[in-house]
C-alpha cells in the first residue's frame, strides 16, 4: 500500500497539471480572482456613486426648498433639453428614450394637503433594473429634510415647542441591547464565506489527480499492469486513496496559509479594519479545529472520486461524472447559510452542511464541542462507507474494463 501511495503521489508531482491545480491555483491564482473581483465591484459602486443623473421635475414651484436641494446636490443635474415635460407618463418616456435619468412628480397641494391632515405623495420615475442605483435612495433623503421642516413648521403653528417635536412624534423610542460580542457579529457575516472558499477546494484537491490515477492509468494502460503486481487491490484502492487525501489536504493547507499571507500583505497596505478585527480575534486552536474539520471531508470526497474515476472509461468521461459533483457540493454549504439553519445534534449529522455550519461557529466563537465531535464521528463513518463501496467497486471486472 505504501508503495502505490508513493509511486501515486511521485507521478503526481511530475505532472504539471496537478501541481497547477493543487499548488498554483490556491497560492495565486484564487487570490488573484478575488483581489480583482473585489477591485471591479468596488470600482463599479464608486462609479455609481459618483455619477452624475439628469433629472427633471414637475411642479417643482410648490416645493422650492425640496427642488433647491435637488438642483445643488453633486449627483443631480436638471435636464436642459428642447423636451417639456407635464405629466408622469411624458416623464416615463424621457427616461425609457434616455432624454433623462430620473423625473420627480410633486403634486400641486403639498403643503394644502398637510394641512388638510392628508399625506402628500410624490412620485419617482427612473429604471430600478439596475443592480448599482443610488437615485431613489438619494431622492427619499431629500424629501425626508423637507418632510422634517414642513412637520417642524406645522408643529410649532400649534404652538408646540420644538423641545417637544421628538417627544411627540416618537413617544417611544426601542433600543437595542445587542448580547452578541463583536467577534460574533463579525463571525455570523464572515464565518459564512470561508466554507465557500474552503471546501470546494477541498474537493478540487481530490477530483483532479482522482481522474488521472483512476481513468487516466485505464486510458494509458497501465491499470492492467499495476494490477498484475503481488498486491491486493484492496492496498491498491487504499495507496490510491491515501495519495488523493494527501493531495486534498495539501491543496486546502496551502490555500489557508496563502490566505493568511495574502490578508497580511492587505493588511499592511491597507487600513482593513473589518478584516483585521474579525481573524485578529481567530486563535490558533480555532484553525487547527477547522483544519480537523476538513480532514473527514477530504475523505469523503476522495472516496467519492476515486470511486467515479475507477467508473470511468476515459479520462474526458472522468471529466464529465465530476462535474455534477463540484456543482452539488455548493448547495449544502448554501444550506448551511439560510435562516434559522443553525448546528444543532440534528444538523450534525447532514453531510458537508454539518462542517459548514461548525466553521461559522468556530469564526464566531460559539462552537460546542461535542457537536464537533458528533460532526466528526458522522463525516468519518460516511467516509470509511464510501471508502469499504471504493474498494468493493474496485473488486469488480465489469466496472474495472466497462
Amino acid at each position: 500500500m505504501f508503495e502505490v501511495f508513493k509511486k501515486e503521489l511521485t507521478e503526481l508531482l511530475r505532472d504539471k497539471k496537478t501541481l497547477l491545480f493543487v499548488v498554483a491555483l490556491p497560492v495565486a491564482v484564487f487570490p488573484l480572482l478575488f483581489a480583482v473581483m473585489a477591485f471591479i465591484s468596488s470600482q463599479a459602486a464608486l462609479d455609481a456613486e459618483q455619477k452624475v443623473h439628469t433629472y427633471a421635475i414637475i411642479n417643482g414651484d410648490y416645493a422650492p426648498e425640496f427642488t433647491e436641494k435637488v438642483f445643488y446636490h453633486k449627483s443631480f443635474e436638471q435636464y436642459k433639453g428642447a423636451k417639456t415635460f407635464n405629466n408622469i407618463e411624458e416623464l416615463k418616456e424621457g427616461v425609457i428614450a434616455g432624454d433623462i435619468d430620473m423625473g420627480i412628480y410633486l403634486p400641486t397641494n403639498a403643503k394644502q394637503a398637510l394641512d388638510d391632515g392628508q399625506q402628500s405623495k410624490w412620485q419617482v420615475v427612473f429604471n430600478d433594473a439596475k443592480s448599482i442605483n443610488f437615485l431613489f435612495q438619494r431622492v427619499k433623503e431629500l424629501a425626508k429634510e423637507y418632510s422634517d421642516l414642513l412637520q417642524t413648521e406645522k408643529l410649532i403653528g400649534f404652538g408646540i415647542e420644538k423641545e417637544a417635536h421628538l417627544a411627540l412624534l416618537t413617544p417611544i423610542e426601542v433600543v437595542k441591547v445587542d448580547t452578541a460580542d463583536k467577534r460574533e457579529n463579525l463571525g455570523e457575516k464572515l464565518g459564512g464565506f470561508l466554507p465557500y472558499l474552503l471546501i470546494p477546494i477541498v474537493l478540487m484537491g481530490a477530483t483532479y489527480p482522482a481522474i488521472d490515477l483512476g481513468a487516466g492509468e485505464k486510458e494509458r494502460g497501465t491499470l492492467e499492469t499495476l494490477l498484475l503486481t503481488p498486491i491486493t487491490r484492496t492496498e491498491l484502492v487504499l495507496g490510491k486513496f491515501i495519495t488523493l487525501l494527501t493531495t486534498s489536504i495539501a491543496s486546502t493547507t496551502i490555500t489557508v496559509l496563502s490566505m493568511g499571507g495574502w490578508i497580511a500583505v492587505a493588511l499592511a497596505f491597507a487600513d482593513l479594519e473589518v478584516i483585521k478585527t474579525a481573524f485578529s480575534s481567530l486563535a490558533v486552536s480555532d484553525l487547527l479545529m477547522i483544519f480537523v474539520l476538513l480532514l473527514p471531508i477530504a475523505a469523503i470526497f476522495s472516496a467519492l472520486a476515486l470511486a467515479i474515476s475507477i467508473y470511468a472509461r476515459t479520462f474526458k468521461e472522468a471529466q464529465n461524472y465530476m462535474a455534477p459533483l463540484s456543482m452539488g457540493v455548493f448547495f449544502p454549504i448554501i444550506v448551511s447559510i439560510m435562516p434559522n439553519v443553525e448546528l444543532t445534534a440534528k444538523t450534525a449529522f447532514i453531510p458537508v452542511t454539518n462542517v459548514a455550519l461548525a466553521i461559522k461557529e468556530i469564526v464566531k466563537g460559539t462552537v460546542d464541542y461535542t457537536l464537533v465531535g458528533l460532526i466528526f464521528l458522522a463525516t468519518a463513518i460516511i467516509a470509511g462507507a464510501l471508502l469499504a463501496f471504493c474498494v468493493k467497486w474496485f473488486n469488480r471486472e465489469d466496472v474495472l474494463f466497462r
